[in-house]
C-alpha cells in the first residue's frame, strides 16, 4: 500500500480499484521497452519560477505552534523550550488526517493523497503500454519530471516557511532528507544519495523499495521511468541547471535495489545506449566517468 498526491483537484474514485479481481490478465503484465533516449524537458525559465517560490504560511498550519512562527532569518536558528513548529511527523497517526465524512486523506502538510495497492500501479503501467507501446517509457519519465516540478514548488514554499530561511541558506543533505521522507512515510522506498562524484557532474541514487519495482517484480527490464524523471526535476531545480536521470540498475530484473545516475544529457544518454546494451551498472559508472563533460 502507498500513496498518491492529488493536486488540489477532486478526483472520484470508482469502488472497483480496491478489488483486485477487476484487472484483467493482460493489464498484470508490463514489458516496458528501454526509452532510446533521455527527452529534454527542462524549461530555464519553469526552473527560474520554483526558484522564486516565497514562504507559505498557509501549508504549516497544522504544525503552527507559535502564534510568531514563519518569519525569514539570516540563518537557521536553534530554539530552546517550546518549538514554532512541529517537524517530526513519522508515524502515519502524525503525518496523515483522515476525514471520514468527507471521504478525504490529507497530510500534514495539507496535500490531498489517495491510498492505492499494487495493482493500482501495475494496472495503470499495463493500461498505458497498452495503449502507445513503446511511447510507455518516455510518457512515464515526462510524468515523473512534472510531479518532480510540482513537488519542488510546494517543497520550497513550506521549507523556507517552515525552518525560516531561504531555500539557499540551508545545506544541500537537509534539504533533501526533508523533501524525501514525506515520501517514505507515503509508500514510495527509502533512497541513499551519493554526491562523491557530483564535481564530476556525476550524482548517483540508490532507491531501496521501489513502488513501480516492487509492484511489477522481476520481468528482467528496468522500469522505474517514473522515479527516473522525479530524480531529474528535482536536481534540475536543486542544481540551477538542466539534468537528466536514467536508471542503471533496477530491483526488476533481479538487483536488491534500484541505482540511477543523474547528469547532463549527454552523459544520461551515453548511459542509456550502454544500458540497453547490455552494460552492468559499474560499467556504466566507469564508463560515464571517463567522459568529458
Amino acid at each position: 500500500m502507498f500513496l498518491i498526491a492529488i493536486r488540489n483537484k477532486p478526483i472520484g474514485i470508482e469502488s472497483d480499484w480496491d478489488r483486485p479481481a477487476c484487472l484483467s490478465p493482460s493489464h498484470r503484465i508490463v514489458r516496458f521497452a528501454s526509452m532510446p533516449n533521455v527527452p529534454e524537458i527542462a524549461d530555464p525559465k519553469r526552473l527560474m519560477l520554483v526558484w522564486g517560490e516565497k514562504p507559505n504560511p498557509e501549508t504549516l498550519t497544522l504544525v503552527r505552534q507559535a502564534p510568531d512562527a514563519g518569519e525569514l532569518r539570516e540563518s537557521m536558528r536553534i530554539v530552546k523550550g517550546p518549538q514554532p513548529f512541529k517537524h517530526n511527523h513519522y508515524f502515519d497517526a502524525d503525518f496523515f488526517r483522515h476525514d471520514p465524512k468527507g471521504g478525504t486523506l490529507k497530510t500534514v502538510y495539507g496535500q490531498r493523497v489517495i491510498r492505492v495497492t499494487e495493482d493500482f500501479v501495475v494496472a495503470i503501467l499495463g493500461s498505458l503500454e497498452e495503449e502507445v507501446g513503446d511511447a510507455a517509457a518516455e510518457i512515464m519519465y515526462k510524468c515523473g519530471y512534472e510531479w518532480g516540478m510540482e513537488d519542488m514548488k510546494s517543497f520550497y514554499a513550506r521549507a523556507q516557511a517552515e525552518f525560516e530561511v531561504e531555500i539557499n541558506k540551508m545545506s544541500m543533505g537537509f534539504l533533501l532528507e526533508q523533501w524525501w521522507w514525506p515520501l517514505t512515510i507515503e509508500g514510495w522506498g527509502t533512497w541513499r544519495y551519493d554526491f562523491r562524484q557530483a564535481k564530476q557532474g556525476l550524482i548517483f541514487v540508490d532507491l531501496y523499495e521501489s513502488a513501480v519495482a516492487k509492484s511489477i517484480g522481476d520481468i528482467g527490464k528496468v522500469v522505474c521511468y517514473f522515479y527516473a524523471g522525479l530524480f531529474a526535476a528535482v536536481f534540475s531545480v536543486l542544481a540551477k541547471r538542466s539534468l537528466g536521470a536514467i536508471e542503471i540498475q533496477c530491483y526488476s530484473t533481479g538487483e536488491d535495489y534500484c541505482k540511477f545516475l543523474i547528469s547532463s544529457s549527454k552523459r544520461v544518454n551515453a548511459a542509456a545506449f550502454w544500458r540497453n546494451e547490455g552494460a552492468t551498472s559499474k560499467e556504466i559508472q566507469r564508463k560515464v566517468a571517463q567522459m568529458s563533460s
